[in-house]
């Protein structure tokens, strides 16, 4: 989002929400001498994900342009699926986005007894009536377009329906024998203001309310009241919640809350291919075991792109990219991952690791000899230094690396090919040894001493390639996890698609017995000492040829390597011109 400015100023960038912030602000504007306060009401009841971090960088961001504030509110009116788990996971994920809500963290349920009240009053005003219609009947009397609704209960007097509100509130009827609903317009075209339901009750205990009430507010109740007790001047929500804004409207103009009305403004949501924002859907991912948890990598949690190797970052500037409009579209997960790619390429470590070791032994350096050499830390920031690598006559190479009869331009190694072995020597393949069964299980080669460094002391030209490999005597096993996109289908959240007949059976491969370089083991060291480890972002290295890696946040341990595949080396996404 923009620079912080000054509580006068507005940002010098703009899009069309701080367009109309704008005119609230100027003079003989609704919120003309007001500080611009928004808020972020997430329901606790999963993880963030990648799609709330766009409304999340809005409110939030939007705030930090205009010198505002921003409160961080829990929606907790719905307590079926709702739990503290879901409340401390949200709290870390908007920290670790790099984002702060101050003193001014509060609860739906904070405001049970003003929700209450208000809902009291509405019913005093005439605005308000208990219902007996059942769900069924509900549905069957909603009438259609030219249909207006019907209720039977809609004239019940105010005496009758207050006594029934308190007995309700009583735990005295059964559940869904009745509800309240707001009198508004049973003939509306708009079918949000065809006298909605504003409380219904719920015999079910209340993550922080235990189980003092049994009435519970709707969303399009209790939101506005809330926004409007907090002080909110600006209501920044998904485009879904466009047609609600009458009702939003209306509610904070019929209670008696001493404050301006906050402004609602609608804003597209993200979607991206080859993904799901469902909660219900991630939920039934997570509690089915077709993913390890929340905090999987393949999900698109804040929690798992964190320990996929995501970092704050490179969210943050993805939703930049995308903008903020009005028009619902679905972006390319590769946008994603080429934020994330451009933002290691500058900071994340340069190692070798093979991923499928063969043996390559260089038959004629010396047993038991061995040197060093100095392998640059990143190519972008001299800065970064470099760190120490050993050769010695046996090391490790990827299979990949060697064909004994070479397909066209292939480069690597086969016999009578020289290449180069990264930052060491020049060698040339001699041959192979195979098993009984024809597998390649050694590569043989020569290197030209002369050659140090990767330049030949003959100036001749080397049309090899350049591979990356390890030391037998010092290498350290390692488990690496490769993971592709959760879903093959571009829309697996489609009309008429299961989606979980949409998944990918390969989207994690697990490779054991890979080898990297010893340097790891310090790394995971230094990271096993860290407090919190599943909240922060574990070392992200750049496994020459490979891709990016990062330690697992969870799994990996000093005696027990596990990185994660957080993007491969090639970008597919082209941003445009």
């Amino acid at each position: 989002m923009a620079e912080l400015v000054k509580e006068t100023e507005a940002p010098k960038s703009s899009n069309f929400i701080w367009d109309f912030i704008k005119e609230d602000l100027a003079p003989g504007g609704q919120f003309e001498g007001k500080t611009v306060h928004t808020r972020f009401p997430p329901e606790p009841n999963g993880y963030l994900h990648i799609g709330h971090c766009k409304a999340l960088c809005i409110d939030f961001g939007t705030a930090e342009a205009f010198g505002g504030l921003c409160n961080l509110r829990m929606d907790d009116t719905n307590p079926a699926k709702e739990d503290t788990e879901y409340v401390d996971a949200i709290q870390q994920d908007i920290h670790w986005l790099g984002f702060d809500w101050g003193d001014r963290f509060f609860y739906g349920s904070d405001y049970f007894e003003k929700d209450y009240e208000y809902a009291v009053e509405l019913i005093k005003k005439g605005l308000a009536y208990v219902c007996e219609l059942t769900p069924e009947e509900f549905r069957a009397n909603r009438g259609d377009i030219g249909i207006p609704a019907t209720s039977p209960y809609r004239d019940r007097p105010i005496e009758e329906s207050l006594a029934l509100f308190e007995k309700m509130k009583n735990g005295e009827i059964e559940e869904g024998k009745m509800t309240l609903r707001a009198k508004i317009d049973l003939a509306s075209g708009n079918f949000n203001m065809r006298d909605p339901v504003i409380y219904r009750i719920r015999y079910i205990n209340h993550h922080r309310q235990g189980t003092k009430w049994c009435i519970f507010p709707m969303y399009d109740f209790a939101h506005p009241i809330q926004d409007a007790l907090e002080g909110i001047t600006h209501s920044l929500c998904s485009l879904e919640y466009e047609e609600h804004r009458p009702l939003y409207d209306w509610v904070v103009n019929n209670v008696s809350i001493p404050y301006h009305k906050p402004r609602q403004i609608e804003f597209a949501r993200l979607n991206i291919d080859h993904t799901v924002m469902s909660k219900r859907k991630l939920r039934k991912l997570v509690e089915e075991g077709y993913v390890s948890g929340w905090d999987d990598p393949r999900m698109p949690t804040l929690c798992g792109l964190r320990r996929r190797g995501y970092t704050a970052h490179s969210i943050r500037r993805f939703i930049d990219e995308i903008g903020v409009g009005k028009t619902t579209g679905i972006v390319e997960l590769a946008m994603l991952e080429h934020c994330l790619r451009d933002d290691l390429n500058m900071s994340a470590e340069r190692t070798m690791a093979v991923l499928k070791p063969v043996k390559l032994t260089v038959t004629n350096y010396p047993e038991g000899q061995s040197e060093s050499f100095e392998l640059e830390n990143n190519p972008t920031d001299p800065a970064a230094g470099t760190h120490t690598i050993t050769f010695s006559r046996n090391l490790w190479i990827e299979a990949e690396d060697f064909l004994e009869t070479p397909i066209p331009k292939y480069k690597r190694l086969y016999p009578g090919n020289e290449v180069r072995l990264k930052g060491a020597y020049l060698v040339t393949c001699t041959g192979c040894v195979k098993d009984e069964n024809g597998n390649v299980t050694e590569v043989l080669c020569e290197y030209d001493p002369d050659s140090r460094g990767g330049d030949p002391a003959d100036g001749r030209k080397v049309k090899g390639a350049t591979i990356h490999w390890v030391d037998q005597a010092t290498a350290v096993d390692a488990e690496v996890r490769l993971y592709n996109n959760l879903f093959l289908d571009e829309q697996p959240d489609g009309p008429d698609k299961n989606f979980l007949e949409c998944m990918d059976p390969e989207s994690l491969v697990v490779l054991q017995g890979c080898k990297v370089e010893p340097e790891m083991v310090k790394v995971a060291e230094a990271f096993d000492g860290v407090e919190n480890r599943s909240g922060v972002n574990a070392p992200t290295f750049q496994f020459m040829r490979n891709g990016y890696f990062c330690l697992d946040n969870r799994d990996s341990r000093k005696d027990h390597l596990v990185f994660n595949r957080s993007v491969s080396l090639k970008d597919s996404f082209k941003p445009a011109k």
